[in-house]
């Protein structure tokens, strides 16, 4: 990467930073100032990826919808965080290299592959409505990871299984690089 686009990238990151730990801030300010203190949970913020919130609400969306397959380690919510917080570091990456838009067949495809998950329509909606996600930001989701897709097809053209080791590789990497806050811990 050219020495000036690396500065502008480090520039902007910073700045994501910046104004993730200022709406946080903000948030806790207002809510003191307003007597919130004492009052309703609404959500729960559980890390911040390169200025992106992860919240509770996204977690339990991912895993109400099956867009995310957890491990059997007995702790759900850390393991869809950490796949969430793999999937915003990937799309910042897809982000950056642009690969080309997936077809909106593709999308509607996708969206009707969860749908399909359910034993109805109600029940479907019940989960979209409870996890407070509309179809259009479904639709917006399955449009990303279709693109995240196709970006990691392009750059990690190699056998399944050496795929995996080199994804998980290049994951590590972006993880290494990137500004994560991981809030959540167990039991709170």
């Amino acid at each position: 990467m050219p020495e000036m686009q690396k500065q502008e990238w480090t520039r902007q990151k910073a700045q994501r930073s910046c104004a993730a730990a200022i709406l946080c801030l903000s948030t806790s300010a207002f809510c003191l100032s307003q007597g919130f203190v004492s009052g309703e949970v609404i959500d729960r913020v559980l890390a911040v990826v390169s200025g992106s919130l992860i919240t509770l609400s996204d977690v339990n969306a991912a895993y109400d919808l099956g867009l995310v397959k957890p491990s059997d380690s007995g702790d759900r919510v850390r393991d869809v965080l950490s796949q969430l917080i793999d999937r915003e570091l990937q799309l910042a990456e897809v982000n950056r290299y642009a690969p080309p838009e997936p077809s909106a067949a593709d999308v509607d495809r996708e969206v009707q592959n969860v749908r399909l998950r359910f034993p109805s329509p109600e029940a479907f909606e019940a989960v979209l409505a409870r996890s407070g996600i509309d179809l259009a930001h479904l639709r917006e989701t399955m449009r990303e990871n279709l693109r995240i897709r196709a970006y990691l097809d392009q750059r990690f053209s190699v056998s399944d299984e050496r795929r995996q080791q080199v994804v998980g590789d290049w994951l590590a990497g972006l993880r290494r690089r990137a500004d994560i806050i991981d809030l959540y811990l167990v039991g709170r």
